[in-house]
């Protein structure tokens, strides 16, 4: 049995595996599972070093035959990883708050006891990192939320979330960057385009970027 402080190793078939870091979800933890990526990236058979939020899955070229001297490493390197600072872009996003795509704003405002005044200068406030990319193709996570718009996901989720919504689970915040199922709360909405298979990188953001709202209006 893992000890509830140390890290969870579960392998994904016979292609990938799952490293699992407990922690807090904030940047200096996430620093590190971008450390920890950059190192197991270079090792032997080894396709893709993909960082999660505070995960990481690593891919095989083929099953690895020495499984046990695999998650040994990823321990040892766990445990010596010190933060890597990602010098990424600041990208300033103009979002329309509320309004038909973003219609939970004043479901977050009630649940929060605030207004949605409050809500939207407070969510517009920070200057928030890419933690990590994932759930569909472009979509980026992000930390830096103020706790006071914390907001429980869905019980339900919603089987079609608009392209460009900006949506409050939990802790967390995160832009999605398609049309597709969501368990989040969308607040808001931004036309910026991020991922095309047309670009050279198809997904326009990558981890260590950081992103400022910018309030182009609010719709109550």
């Amino acid at each position: 049995m893992t000890a509830p402080d140390r890290p969870r190793i579960s392998l994904l078939g016979t292609s990938a595996l799952l490293f699992e870091a407990p922690g807090a979800f904030d940047l200096p933890h996430q620093r590190r599972i971008w450390a920890l990526a950059a190192t197991a990236s270079k090792w032997p058979d080894i396709r893709e070093a993909i960082p999660g939020i505070t995960n990481l899955m690593l891919t095989f070229e083929t099953p690895p035959c020495q499984l046990d001297a695999l998650i040994a490493a990823l321990n040892e390197s766990w445990d010596a990883a010190e933060g890597l600072a990602i010098s990424g872009r600041e990208i300033r996003l103009p979002v329309t708050y509320g309004g038909e795509v973003g219609s939970q704003l004043r479901s977050v405002a009630d649940h929060c006891g605030l207004s949605i005044d409050d809500v939207v200068a407070i969510h517009a406030a920070p200057l928030y990192t890419v933690f990590a990319l994932g759930s569909h193709p472009g979509y980026c996570y992000l930390g830096g939320m103020d706790p006071r718009i914390t907001m429980p996901r869905r019980q339900t989720p919603l089987q079609r979330s608009a392209g460009g919504s900006v949506s409050i689970g939990g802790s967390q915040t995160g832009i999605s960057a398609s049309p597709g199922p969501s368990g989040w709360h969308a607040i808001g909405h931004t036309s910026w385009t991020f991922f095309d298979p047309s670009w050279p990188t198809p997904a326009a953001l990558a981890p260590g970027d950081t992103i400022r709202f910018e309030i182009e209006r609010v719709i109550r």
